[in-house]
């Protein structure tokens, strides 16, 4: 194996935190701004792109973190190295409620393919880059975006999503049309397109949006029921406007301000 072995324990259940187990010298990478603790003797560093190689120069290092920018992640990743001679612990936790996703990378076929938003932790080694969808569409009108993270190696990485997970395995040429945000990951070999919803009303009264996700297998999918967007966009929406009150539950109010000319 080239990445490190690390072990894990998994706490909670909807508000989920991640425990790693270093052995001396083992490495964690995560993202800025996910620890949530850490044990004395392990050594905190901040570095450019996801250190998964260290013979890149700062050439590599740079065109490393660049991809980190164009999915809209930071440019600095952040290490946690065991420098004692015994076992220690670092813990990282989810940003909003919902699940933490251990995947081990070896077992996957060495590439998971994932929302730019997901990715947490993962053992030193494992290369964070994008991956670009082949088709046009999905970067005009996919809703998330045309560059999603890809996660690549032979180590265990940790993704985080909201709500309840559901994976599901697809066999060859089995089609899964999902939300385009309810999507978490997807194993390499599972095909990705974007189709238009048919249907007027449907599109702009059904609440689904114009367009969702077409998967086809074979391979394994991860989907979330309560995307982070999702929950962001009914929390405003039930935000007092103007100082006033929210009125929460009033259907008659909502409609009246769907048709109210201003």
């Amino acid at each position: 194996m080239n990445n490190h072995e690390i072990d894990y324990k998994l706490h909670g259940d909807d508000m989920q935190f991640v425990e790693v187990e270093l052995d001396p010298k083992e490495t964690v990478i995560a993202e800025a701004g996910s620890l949530m603790m850490m044990e004395d003797q392990i050594k905190m560093e901040t570095i450019f792109g996801d250190g998964s190689s260290s013979s890149d120069g700062m050439m590599g290092k740079l065109f490393g973190a660049g991809k980190r920018l164009l999915t809209g992640e930071s440019l600095f990743m952040t290490t946690f190295t065991n420098e004692s001679h015994e076992k220690r612990h670092v813990s990282f936790a989810s940003p909003y409620p919902g699940k933490i996703i251990p995947m081990d990378l070896s077992e996957l076929g060495g590439k998971i393919i994932c929302q730019k938003d997901a990715f947490l932790a993962a053992a030193k080694g494992v290369s964070v880059g994008i991956e670009f969808q082949r088709k046009i569409g999905t970067g005009f009108f996919g809703g998330e975006g045309f560059i999603m993270q890809k996660l690549e190696g032979d180590g265990m990485t940790f993704v985080h999503a909201g709500g309840t997970i559901h994976q599901k395995e697809l066999a060859p040429g089995e089609v899964l049309r999902v939300d385009t945000g309810c999507l978490v990951a997807m194993t390499s070999g599972v095909d990705y397109n974007i189709e238009f919803v048919k249907g007027v009303k449907t599109a702009l009264f059904g609440g689904e949006g114009l367009f969702f996700a077409t998967l086809k297998g074979p391979g394994t999918v991860w989907i979330q029921s309560l995307p982070f967007s999702r929950l962001a966009s009914r929390v405003f929406a039930a935000m007092p406007q103007n100082g006033g009150s929210s009125d929460e539950g009033s259907i008659a109010k909502g409609l009246f301000g769907l048709f109210n000319d201003k």
